[in-house]
């Protein structure tokens, strides 16, 4: 095959690859997208407001959601939503209305004070340790007349935070709930040995009016991920965290028996590795978010049941022939001849996101002409056949930070717009 022909192939490979499910098939000759996609270009030209949107398609999340329920019926276990991941009232609430958990995990202060007042049953389990001043914001800012104290467990990670958030439960006469952190293996901070264990233990057990320990948090995703087999198995790396954990269980229910009761939250797990979870008792709780949506960097192994059911959609504004880049000009032309899929060029609204091309096959990015998020370049061969106000379909590749980047999420069923969704508003860019 010559080089042209490997191009060709290699992207048009790639791009299929990208879809991760099933449910996309190949794009019928002379037509750009799939059934599929083809149903959501029509709805979004005829009802989509025609600037790039976040997508969820309601029975594609429908399928996830009972691909989780399914996996914590059989291994015994309580849903804690990660809210970083589906950060948006609306689709929250979908979720938690299917799976009828009413436990949160949030990981940033506005997001936290805008789930408190949103989710006012719901308890909400901190996913990383917050500055203590994040904390007195959070009491600062929060909405509504019940004291939320009572629903939340503040993560912890060392005796010196553990100190600063003692200070503020005596300054509000308040009792905190204390989650620690723990090291299983990711090595991210966390406690990691026994004389920093004791010290928060300790800490809590001397200051019974203002601290209650509430569990432990060991985040494990790696084990889900594809690593080198000589690292060890996924069974294996599994087998190492739980003792890990099962080491800090020990050590508090030996050292401080008047600490542990039933109803502890002992959280592990994340999107990848929550499945494994099923072969272990300990824990009693798993943390899960991206899985129910799937973004690229979640085509694992560990998910394969799991389809896409987030996509971002962009109109193409311009249609302009064979790639033209600027000063090169009329020289460009060696650029189509080389590679069909530089014969068409579209200029879609927007750009520059954490995503890939999934729809038609064959789109790709021009790195001579340079990325944009205002009008991206995008190439692929005539048979593709984009015609200026057809979309451009995208997978994201993470979800907490690119489902915030497009206003509303447009909820979809059966290929039409059933909801509008605001996502939730970052303090940070506000």
């Amino acid at each position: 095959m010559n080089r042209r022909g490997f191009l060709f192939t290699g992207l048009l490979g790639g791009a299929a690859i990208l879809t991760g499910a099933a449910l996309l098939r190949p794009a019928d000759k002379g037509k750009p997208y799939t059934a599929y996609f083809e149903a959501l270009n029509a709805e979004l030209k005829r009802a989509g407001p025609m600037r790039p949107v976040l997508l969820v398609d309601l029975d594609r999340l429908d399928h996830n959601i009972d691909v989780v329920k399914a996996s914590l019926q059989r291994s015994g276990k309580a849903l804690r939503l990660v809210e970083k991941s589906l950060p948006a009232r609306g689709l929250l609430e979908y979720i938690v209305r299917r799976t009828g958990t009413d436990k949160l995990m949030s990981f940033h202060q506005p997001f936290l004070n805008q789930t408190a007042e949103y989710f006012p049953e719901a308890d909400i389990l901190l996913g990383k340790p917050l500055p203590a001043r994040s904390v007195e914001v959070f009491y600062q800012q929060h909405q509504g007349q019940a004291d939320p104290t009572a629903r939340i467990q503040w993560l912890i990670d060392a005796p010196e935070r553990l100190q600063e958030y003692l200070q503020i439960a005596q300054a509000r006469n308040s009792r905190f709930r204390i989650n620690i952190e723990l090291d299983v293996g990711l090595h991210r901070g966390g406690v990691a040995d026994m004389n920093t264990l004791n010290a928060l233990l300790g800490l809590i057990a001397d200051n019974p009016e203002h601290l209650e320990f509430s569990g432990f948090m060991g985040y494990d995703p790696f084990v889900g991920m594809e690593l080198p087999s000589v690292l060890g198995s996924p069974e294996t790396l599994l087998g190492k965290v739980m003792t890990r954990y099962q080491g800090f269980v020990d050590f508090t229910k030996n050292h401080y028996p008047a600490l542990w009761r039933d109803g502890l939250a002992l959280n592990t797990a994340g999107s990848p590795s929550y499945r494994l979870h099923e072969t272990e008792t300990l824990s009693t709780e798993l943390a899960v978010g991206s899985a129910m949506v799937m973004p690229t960097h979640f085509d694992l192994p560990s998910l394969s049941d799991h389809i896409p059911a987030a996509f971002i959609a962009s109109p193409v504004l311009k249609s302009t022939g064979p790639v033209n880049i600027p000063a090169l000009d009329g020289k460009s032309r060696i650029f189509s001849w080389w590679d069909v899929n530089q014969r068409a060029s579209y200029f879609m609204y927007g750009g520059n996101w954490l995503a890939d091309f999934v729809a038609p096959e064959g789109l790709q990015s021009n790195s001579l002409y340079g990325r944009s998020s205002n009008q991206e370049l995008v190439t692929a061969s005539p048979g593709v056949g984009l015609e200026v106000n057809d979309q451009v379909f995208l997978r994201p590749q993470q979800s907490e930070a690119v489902l915030l980047q497009f206003g509303d999420i447009l909820a979809m069923r059966n290929g039409k717009i059933v909801d509008h969704w605001p996502v939730y508003q970052d303090g940070s860019r506000a």
